[in-house]
Parts: C-alpha cells; structure tokens; sequence
C-alpha cells in the first residue's frame, strides 16, 4: 500500500511519517487490495489541547472511504482514525460475503 502523507501549513517529523505509514499498513489485514492511503495533518486553530486533525482516506477497488478525527496528538488522531476505518473496511467485506 502507498502511503501519502500532507501535513499542511507545518513540517512532519520523520517519526511521524514512519508510525503513521506503520500502522496504516496493519490494515491490509483486515481488507485485501488496497492501494492508497492519502493522510492529511492539520493544526485547528485556535491553539487549544484537542487541535491536531488527521484525515484518512482510503483508496481500494471499488472502495473509497474516509476518517477524520481530532485530538491532542497526531499519533491519537491516527490511531482514532485507523480503527474507524478498520470498522468500516470489515462491514465492507462482511456486505461483499
């Protein structure tokens, strides 16, 4: 799976990089054939504690899904938005059975 990430308006360390990509790619576990993740990293202003957003979309054969969560960490938001996608991508395949 590709994994593209976009942090707007700020630079993303490399260790944000690598635990994002780290565990998208545990999603394949769960659907079979996906091709794109594109993430999105957003500080909401104003600066408050819950201002790091983080948006998911997820690119397969005829899927495309999307999770956006927000909270006081981009790792958090992740792992918020990858198993709301993790929900959907099982009922996906559960419909498909």
């Amino acid at each position: 799976m590709e994994v593209k990430i976009q942090a707007i308006k700020f630079d993303a360390s490399e260790r944000l990089h690598e635990f994002i990509t780290k565990r998208l790619n545990k999603l394949d576990r769960f659907y079979e054939g996906i091709e794109l993740a594109e993430v999105t990293l957003k500080v909401v202003k104003p600066e408050t504690s819950e201002n790091k957003e983080v948006g998911i979309k997820i690119i397969a054969p005829q899927v495309d899904i999307f999770a956006s969560k927000i909270s006081d960490t981009f790792e958090q938001s992740t792992d918020e938005c990858a198993e709301a996608l993790q929900r959907q991508l099982i009922k996906i395949k559960e419909k498909k059975q």
